[in-house]
């Protein structure tokens, strides 16, 4: 049963405003939730096929170093001890992920971290000294063949460009580990929800009231009504009607199949680095919770060029959007003051915030809303 008013107005039902609802709740906040999918969960949800979670947005692999926030989420469900060690298939030779010293004797043949310095020294004395694109800040920090190999291919499928037409600022640093460790985190806590990440979910909004399949936006004037704070997850510039144009996002589509073999490639993850194989990577989800069931559920992932109306994955936070996404938090933060007319409008998230999150930034970052929204102080 809906009610006329709220203390808050969720748009939203992802991560964000997942632990916000959780600590309203506890403070005796009446919390609304709006979801436009047919589901609560945001991209974490997963859907049970004959026993199997599948992660029906991505994989998403929970990783933090946060004991705040590693804390929370065990208070509410189980984790398992899943670490993510991915591989790298190219052109069919395997190769370990991260870049560590497994990767260095598939590629080299070399066994000592020594030997394997040396060699990545040896190709880097070719590259440019102020690198103007991917490639040439690529080759700068590990060498042509290992960005040859495991960075080409899969950069250029991501971004739908040429290495060489991208910038070098995308590839900052790249982690190269001289240790025969195959743990692709360096984070102190790592595991996936026992039972998948749809239980979480659920507990998180239990003290809600929730409409899925409703879109805030085109019923914003009597959703508005509802409450004196929103707390809005969507993307900041179509809240905006794109008034001052339209951020850029790189999204990606799955195929999702079901085989009735009981392993099909060993791994949950495994990329595809060459650039012919029009998937980044195929992901099998049973090896996230390490899965005993006859049968096996693969989904292949393909990045894609935005378009309105797709699932909004990836900010692009190059200089010309980030210049952008500030003029669209100027005008949030004239929102999150609210007045006798309007409600206040709180933008969190990846959307929100047009940042790329970790789950367990989402989730510091909600917590860190809750401890001044939510405080004492601010309740008065």
């Amino acid at each position: 049963m809906i009610r006329d008013r709220y203390d808050y107005l969720l748009v939203g039902a992802g991560l964000f405003n997942g632990v916000f609802a959780w600590h309203a709740a506890r403070k005796g906040k009446s919390c609304l939730v709006v979801e436009k999918r047919d589901h609560i969960g945001g991209n974490v949800y997963c859907e049970d096929i004959s026993g199997i979670h599948v992660h029906k947005y991505g994989a998403h692999i929970f990783h933090t170093s946060d004991k705040r926030v590693w804390d929370f989420v065990n208070s509410l469900c189980s984790f398992n001890r899943f670490t993510n060690s991915p591989i790298a298939n190219y052109r069919g030779e395997i190769y370990n992920l991260p870049f560590n010293m497994n990767t260095f004797n598939r590629m080299w043949g070399v066994i000592t971290p020594a030997e394997a310095r040396e060699m990545i020294e040896s190709q880097r004395a070719e590259a440019v000294q102020d690198p103007k694109n991917l490639e040439e800040q690529a080759i700068s920090l590990v060498g042509r063949d290992i960005y040859q190999k495991l960075i080409k291919g899969y950069t250029e499928k991501q971004w739908g460009r040429d290495c060489r037409e991208l910038p070098a600022f995308i590839i900052k640093r790249i982690p190269v580990r001289y240790t025969y460790d195959n743990n692709y985190f360096n984070d102190s806590y790592q595991g996936i929800p026992i039972g998948g990440y749809t239980p979480l979910m659920e507990k998180l909004f239990s003290g809600c009231d929730i409409m899925c399949g409703c879109d805030f936006l085109k019923n914003r004037e009597e959703l508005k009504k509802t409450a004196d704070t929103i707390i809005y997850t969507g993307a900041i510039d179509e809240y905006f009607d794109y008034s001052e144009g339209e951020l850029g996002y790189r999204s990606l589509r799955f195929e999702t199949e079901k085989l009735d073999v009981r392993d099909y490639q060993g791994n949950a993850v495994v990329n595809y680095t060459d650039r012919e194989t029009p998937y980044t990577r195929i992901i099998e989800h049973k090896h996230f919770e390490f899965g005993t069931q006859e049968s096996t559920v693969i989904t292949r992932e393909y990045p894609a060029e935005y378009k309105k109306g797709m699932e909004r994955y990836y900010p692009v936070n190059d200089e010309k959007n980030q210049k952008l996404y500030e003029r669209y938090r100027e005008k949030a933060q004239e929102l999150s003051v609210g007045n006798a007319d309007e409600p206040r409008v709180i933008f969190g998230g990846r959307l929100g915030e047009y940042k790329y999150y970790d789950m367990d930034k989402v989730i510091a970052s909600a917590l860190r809303l809750c401890d001044t929204e939510l405080s004492d102080e601010h309740s008065l």
